[in-house]
């Protein structure tokens, strides 16, 4: 067990959404509000891209490679290629590492709704279309497990370190953040990736159907993973880009009870921050508007920055605070009214779960 490290430090991230694959990527669309166009010859995107906000070009097995692919459902595929684009820092270049990982001692904590609802759905249906119930093709039932990506990314490149996936639909990557802040305060882990995934899917589409038929938002996907690590990291770490400050959750009784739990959030995390509410720089929602934007507004007022990206990127759901999180990174070090101040990023979950995070943006130079 490592010696526990003071205030956690993201030293770098990496991201694949509607915006394209890596960094390079979300920062030209976020900066501009511009999307890529599809690539025609993706069958996913041509079938999908009309009515989702789905990733323009993801070719699994020219990324992955052949090897250990077949079997792969898409958010695994995702959190794998993602992983892989950290800790490679060439998101074209993924492939899996041998047993000498360089990146063996850091742990992996990703945040989902449920893993794969198509995977899910799919397996069950093949039970009973099957000539017998147990005729089943074993190589997909991992997919069917929600903590499969979590498990598929550490096998690829041989992390060795926690591995943990935490369910918790809209609030999931803030309970990531969370859990992989603990790790290091505690002294379990030195460095954390610390993401969350979410795939579309004929599957996911339908339910959200059946329970929120008045949500019209495109679905979108993708999966934000973020190095994280003390703030004594090494030369080759580089100098870090944001402290995680706090994070906080809640529960509201009645979803209408979401905007008050979540601003008394907020209040508690700058009281145990000792952040001034003059000293939030911007506000990253991971949804814009309603109700998000009312419970800070109530407690910070209106004089800071707000930054979204759910008009871009669809309804993300379990990846949506951590593409937050991205935005936040991607706007600070583009905006020198972030020096020395806060970004907030919230979420609210249907159910009436809440989280709030604060990081502190770091000087890039």
């Amino acid at each position: 067990m490592s010696s526990p490290a003071r205030t956690p430090v993201i030293r770098s991230w990496s991201a694949i959404s509607t915006l394209g694959i890596g960094p390079d990527a979300h920062r030209s669309g976020l900066l501009t509000r511009a999307l890529p166009e599809a690539d025609p010859t993706d069958a996913f995107a041509t079938e999908h891209g009309g009515r989702a906000a789905v990733i323009p070009s993801f070719p699994v097995r020219t990324l992955l490679g052949k090897k250990g692919t077949r079997s792969l459902d898409r958010v695994t595929a995702l959190a794998v290629a993602t992983v892989g684009g950290l800790v490679t820092g060439d998101p074209a270049n993924v492939a899996p590492f041998e047993a000498d990982s360089p990146v063996a001692d850091r742990g992996l904590v990703l945040g989902t709704t449920t893993g794969s609802a198509q995977s899910m759905m799919d397996f069950t249906r093949s039970t009973f279309d099957g000539e017998k119930p147990f005729f089943v093709d074993p190589a997909k039932f991992p997919n069917t497990v929600m903590n499969c990506a979590a498990g598929r990314a550490a096998i690829w490149f041989q992390l060795r370190g926690p591995n943990a996936t935490v369910g918790g639909g809209r609030v999931a990557g803030l309970h990531a953040l969370n859990y992989s802040r603990r790790l290091l305060l505690t002294g379990r882990a030195e460095t954390v990736l610390c993401g969350a995934a979410e795939e579309h899917s004929t599957a996911r589409a339908d339910l959200r159907a059946l329970t929120d038929p008045d949500d019209t938002t495109r679905l979108g996907e993708g999966c934000a993973v973020v190095e994280i690590g003390g703030p004594e990291g090494g030369p080759e770490s580089g100098p870090g880009l944001a402290e995680i400050l706090g994070v906080r959750f809640g529960v509201a009784r009645r979803p209408a009870d979401a905007h008050e739990v979540l601003a008394d959030c907020v209040r508690r995390t700058l009281h145990d921050t000792r952040v001034a509410p003059g000293d939030v720089w911007a506000h990253l929602p991971s949804r814009s508007g309603g109700t998000e934007s009312e419970a800070v507004t109530s407690v910070l007022g209106t004089d800071f920055r707000t930054h979204t990206c759910d008009d871009l990127l669809g309804d993300t759901s379990a990846a949506a605070a951590m593409f937050a999180v991205v935005a936040a990174l991607v706007h600070a070090a583009e905006d020198d009214a972030a020096a020395g101040r806060i970004a907030l990023i919230t979420a609210i979950d249907p159910t009436g779960a809440v989280g709030c995070a604060l990081l502190r943006p770091l000087p890039t130079s």
